[in-house]
């Protein structure tokens, strides 16, 4: 595919109108693969978050969004899932000059993110309460799921449309209200998508999209006291920052955070099947992954072999241009990503660990791409093994037992997944009650289906996305009391 012949200019989505920042300040993205400008977008600060809250409250306090019927709701996202499909390619081409993934799994991305509008688009009608019948004769309960009102959303630039689908659509389904802040580094199909809920119907104001970058945007955007709820996809250290803003009006905080995700291989497991998953696990979106399989745990006695075999399998991965087709690993997004990757691969060779494959920059004539790498002799104390590398670096480790894995695996400040490979269904369920995370794999490997929830334990995260249980991240409980007959004066009984 070509590169760009010009920069396309966007504009912020405010109000159901595209305008420019309130500065007047512009930026632009440079393609991390091929050192050229890709998008010119308005630089905003927090004027531009005050009008894009101001229009959310208005649209969630007196406009007809949180009114309507859930069938009519459901028809605009289904009309938006719609329009996702008809613009795949346009949005993967976008998307992989901004990011540097390689397009074919750009596409891919893409259709899940219509899948993702379609399946929020069915819990438009189950928003369900309870009713309590048991109260008494004179006595009826009613608990309600109302909206909770403007929701603030932070995304990051590693899956840019397909994390923002999995946080917008579901709040719009309880009917909730938004300003979005998309990741400076990666604004373009997050604003594309914002014409796309005009075209579906959307009503001005019910989605506010601000371009720009963290303090002058997010941070106002976390403070501000007529959001009522921040959702956030970031860095742990980032998504610490957010709930300390988030304390002036105590407003609801989701955060999908960082991980350090074990693959636990037995030796009784499939060990082909694992092989591919380790290898695809790892270097999946240049190992720029929450759920990257940054790390594997393999029973010593398969190990050596193991470890062989996946060092022969990634010399075959193909590192290069994300344009073309045949790509699996594309350009690590800027420059200091690119510095904090070569600084654990450096720390981890500093640490003692053994330096198997990679680990240096690859001589391109543009942008910044990064050998497949592997370590051997990684130990549980080491940086590597703990600390999340967000880059194509993969950390071996083995163990003697089931209960050292878990012990392992649960060695780490995060809990966001892991995968475990084996063909005894009685220690698969072990480790899986043993390892703290919210999403465990057994013999399969960053499988996601909109029907089923994500989400971290420990500090991978509050809260849970996707799901049926995904609306209850965006709603209020309301309890309802009824009296019924004449009622009992409390001073003469």
């Amino acid at each position: 595919m070509n590169l760009p012949t010009s920069t396309e200019t966007f504009q912020m989505l405010i109000n159901g109108k595209w305008v420019t920042a309130a500065s007047g300040k512009r930026f632009q993205t440079i393609s991390p693969a091929h050192d050229v400008p890709v998008g010119d977008y308005p630089n905003g600060d927090g004027h531009d978050v005050a009008a894009a809250v101001r229009a959310a409250r208005q649209a969630f306090d007196k406009g007809p969004w949180p009114r309507m019927s859930g069938a009519e709701r459901a028809e605009i996202l289904n009309r938006v899932a719609g329009i996702v499909r008809e613009n795949i390619d346009n949005l993967a081409y976008l998307e992989t000059l901004e990011s540097g993934k390689p397009i074919s799994q750009a596409k891919g991305e893409m259709d899940g993110v219509a899948g993702l509008w379609e399946y929020a688009a069915t819990l438009c009608r189950h928003l369900y309460g309870d009713s309590y019948n048991t109260l008494g004769q004179d006595k009826l309960g009613f608990v309600f799921r109302e909206p909770i009102g403007v929701v603030g959303m932070i995304t990051p630039w590693n899956f840019p449309l397909l994390i923002i689908s999995q946080k917008l659509p579901f709040a719009l389904a309880a009917g909730c209200t938004a300003v979005i802040k998309p990741s400076e580094l990666t604004p373009g199909t997050t604003l594309r998508l914002g014409q796309f809920l005009q075209d579906a119907g959307l009503p001005d104001g019910v989605v506010n999209i601000v371009s720009g970058y963290g303090l002058p945007v997010g941070a106002p955007m976390a403070a501000h006291r007529d959001v009522d709820m921040i959702s956030f996809t970031g860095s742990t250290a980032v998504g610490k920052h957010i709930v300390a803003a988030s304390q002036g009006n105590l407003k609801k905080v989701s955060l999908e955070l960082g991980g350090k995700n074990p693959q636990i291989v037995f030796a009784d497991a499939d060990l082909e099947a694992a092989l591919d998953a380790v290898v695809f696990g790892v270097y999946f979106n240049m190992g720029e992954c929450c759920n990257s399989g940054s790390r594997i745990l393999v029973e010593k006695k398969v190990a050596d072999s193991f470890l062989e075999q996946i060092i022969e399998r990634a010399k075959t991965v193909p590192v290069g241009d994300p344009l073309d087709e045949a790509t699996k690993v594309g350009a690590i997004i800027n420059e200091n990503q690119f510095d904090k990757i070569m600084a654990y691969i450096d720390n981890g060779q500093k640490e003692g660990a053994s330096l198997q494959l990679g680990g240096n920059q690859m001589n391109t004539e543009s942008g910044r791409f990064i050998e497949p790498t592997v370590f051997k002799g990684v130990t549980p104390e080491m940086q590597i093994a703990k600390e999340e590398i967000f880059g194509p670096v993969l950390s071996v480790l083995t163990f003697d037992s089931t209960e050292e894995a878990i012990e392992i695996a649960n060695n780490t400040l995060y809990g966001l997944s892991a995968g475990v490979w084996t063909r005894d269904i009685d220690n698969a369920f072990r480790v899986t009650r043993g390892v703290r995370a919210g999403t465990v794999w057994i013999n399969c490997f960053m499988d996601g289906y909109p029907e089923l929830p994500f989400g971290g334990y420990k500090e991978s995260g509050l809260g849970r996305e996707l799901g049926r249980f995904s609306l209850d991240e965006f709603t209020e409980l309301k309890t309802v009391q009824l009296h019924l007959g004449p009622r009992t004066n409390w001073w003469h009984r």
